[in-house]
């Protein structure tokens, strides 16, 4: 994206190559910055294996936020080309006024709280790999002059603008600041907030210096104490002659080892946050699961307990429609009538299974309501009848002196069983018990 669309990004050639990169640092760059400027910085986060995306802010972008929204727009679908092959975790890094001038709008199109190109799925997965932010003599506050303080103040190596840019420059501010006053005033307002819901994102790191005039050491401070009381991770260094944006230069090492330390905390944020969306997106499966179950259960057992009420609630094959549209819906249902579901019933066959049926079967198995019919009984009856009047089919050869008369005579009186006692004689016995018994020769013997 190139000047007249709010600034321009693009990927630094330094950067390690997608596949080998730790992360990504999306690099907001201060107000008339060059790339011979940000060399250095791009070296050292391309040095700790971090692939960098700059974004250069035009100066309309600090006054028109429709520019801004717009580059931000760009940065974001950018990343999410890189992240949907392979999401990486990302630290914002902000110089100077690059925050406003685009990334304090990259973070509301993320929170939806501005209108982009993207999808919601696309802002969730670049909100979701940002774990931390840096701020390189910033943030700075947004007033109405802010551009000309950057002519009057220019940053280490960068020259002074031609007199013909600083005064168009002052134009525009005072122009802004004459035309525009509220509108100035709210989006300084909805600037300092954004940057306040920024608090989740990640840990913060702060470079500020007590001798830099465009950012006061004392809103640095004060920003840093409203993170901590939100929550955030926040660490402030501090020094006392250092230039805007030119830390690095004077603190090497220093600045190296607290970037570096920054970058870790980053990862372990990344790896935490991943972890936790995994079991999220796991336990959102098995819930759905779990419900799908639930209504399945449910329609199932609403089967179950559907009772007819009328023909109309039956179910029916299907018949074809030619072939029913002649025919009346009653003739229908009373054609299919028979052909309905009926649970099995038990019907007895003779005058035995009669018997049996009456003695075995339950008379009332949970609601079946079985009960012996009038047939049945007058058959019994008189199967009973007639049994009295036939001679029995059981003869009990015994003897009176037979110790066990009385008890198998006992138990056939019990079991309902007509039998003809004959006793015999000892020691003559007549040839009925040795036919009967021929092993033992003995009686008591039941034919």
């Amino acid at each position: 994206m190139w000047p007249g669309c709010g600034g321009r990004f693009y990927w630094a050639p330094a950067s390690p190559a997608s596949a080998d990169a730790r992360g990504v640092v999306v690099v907001f760059a201060w107000v008339w910055s060059d790339e011979a400027q940000l060399r250095p910085f791009v070296e050292l986060y391309a040095s700790l294996g971090w692939r960098c995306l700059v974004c250069h802010p035009d100066l309309v972008a600090l006054y028109l936020s429709e520019k801004a929204a717009s580059l931000a727009s760009g940065v974001i679908s950018e990343l999410v080309k890189e992240f949907k092959v392979k999401p990486l975790p990302t630290v914002l890094v902000s110089f100077s006024g690059g925050s406003k001038g685009c990334m304090y709008k990259v973070i509301q199109l993320l929170d939806g709280k501005c209108e982009g190109d993207a999808t919601m799925m696309d802002y969730r997965l670049v909100r979701n790999c940002i774990c931390g932010q840096i701020y390189d003599s910033g943030p700075v506050d947004f007033f109405s002059d802010v551009g000309t303080q950057f002519l009057q103040n220019p940053t280490m190596g960068s020259s002074r603008p031609s007199m013909l840019l600083s005064w168009m420059t002052k134009a525009l501010a005072s122009g802004m600041d004459t035309l525009f006053p509220s509108k100035i005033e709210a989006q300084r307002a909805e600037y300092w907030h954004t940057l306040y819901s920024s608090a989740g994102l990640g840990p913060v790191l702060m470079f500020c210096s007590e001798d830099d005039d465009l950012a006061p050491c004392h809103v640095i401070c004060g920003f840093a104490r409203r993170l901590v009381e939100l929550g955030t991770d926040v660490k402030v260094i501090k020094w006392i002659d250092s230039p805007h944006v030119g830390h690095y230069m004077l603190h090497e090492a220093e600045y190296r080892g607290a970037v570096n330390d920054m970058l870790r905390k980053a990862l372990i944020t990344f790896c935490h946050r991943s972890q936790l969306n995994a079991t999220g997106d796991q336990e959102h499966n098995i819930a759905h699961s779990v419900c799908s179950l639930h209504k399945v259960a449910a329609n199932s057992n609403e089967s179950l307990r559907r009772v007819a009420n009328s023909p109309s609630d039956h179910f029916f094959l299907p018949s074809s429609k030619d072939h029913n549209q002649s025919r009346e819906p009653d003739s229908l249902i009373d054609e299919q009538r028979p052909q309905l579901f009926h649970p099995p019933s038990m019907e007895p066959q003779g005058v035995l299974g009669q018997i049996l049926f009456d003695v075995c079967v339950p008379k009332n198995v949970e609601g079946w309501d079985i009960k012996p019919t009038v047939t049945a009984l007058s058959s019994t009856r008189q199967l009973a009848m007639e049994g009295e009047k036939q001679q029995p089919g059981v003869v009990l050869l015994n003897c009176s002196a037979s110790p066990f008369n009385n008890r198998i005579g006992n138990a056939l009186t019990r079991k309902g069983i007509a039998y003809e006692k004959k006793l015999e004689n000892l020691p003559a016995i007549s040839p009925l018990p040795f036919s009967s018994n021929p092993i033992l020769a003995q009686i008591l013997v039941l034919v």
